[in-house]
């Protein structure tokens, strides 16, 4: 009998181009809620930056994110900057130092991060990723190898994913 650990399966992946000042992303927020409670663990959800050059805001939003996500909080952030678009769109860098107190984040911290750039590279290698790939708007999902593009609708969207990611699933055995 061989009592050494199997090795991890690995889980499907679901990449989510986003843009935290785009409002078809804060629509999409209840279906990657839902994702993430229907699956939990068994799907790796990542937030891929992609800011959009006609939102003032999105690049340092992306930014602030990556600090929350290094300081243990990068969806509650991103769920919430979301859910603030409107918001995010007047008051800019303000807003985002404003989440973070709110969620007990250090604040003084993602400022710091927002001057000195800290997370530009990730940004940007995300943004280069989604264009090499075919990304032209937001949201946009990849999962199995399939380019979803939420931009234009997002109905049936969620669907599409639960089916792909079952898939995935169910081969991962």
């Amino acid at each position: 009998m061989n009592d050494a650990p199997s090795p991890a399966v690995p889980r499907p992946v679901l990449d989510v181009w986003c843009e935290l000042q785009c409002p078809d992303c804060h629509t999409a927020l209840a279906d990657l809620r839902a994702l993430r409670e229907r699956y939990g663990d068994r799907l790796e959800i990542r937030l891929r930056h992609f800011p959009l050059e006609k939102h003032k805001h999105a690049y340092a939003a992306a930014q602030a994110a990556e600090e929350a996500i290094e300081q243990g909080q990068g969806w509650p952030y991103v769920e919430a900057v979301l859910g603030r678009t409107a918001e995010l769109a007047k008051q800019g860098e303000k807003l985002l130092v404003k989440v973070a107190g709110e969620l007990g984040l250090d604040a003084e911290e993602l400022d710091t991060a927002l001057i000195d750039g800290r997370h530009l590279l990730i940004v940007d290698a995300d943004q280069a990723e989604g264009k090499a790939i075919g990304v032209t708007g937001t949201p946009t999902y990849v999962i199995g190898g399939e380019r979803l593009d939420g931009g234009k609708s997002q109905e049936g969207l969620r669907a599409r994913i639960e089916e792909i990611a079952d898939r995935l699933l169910a081969a991962a055995g």
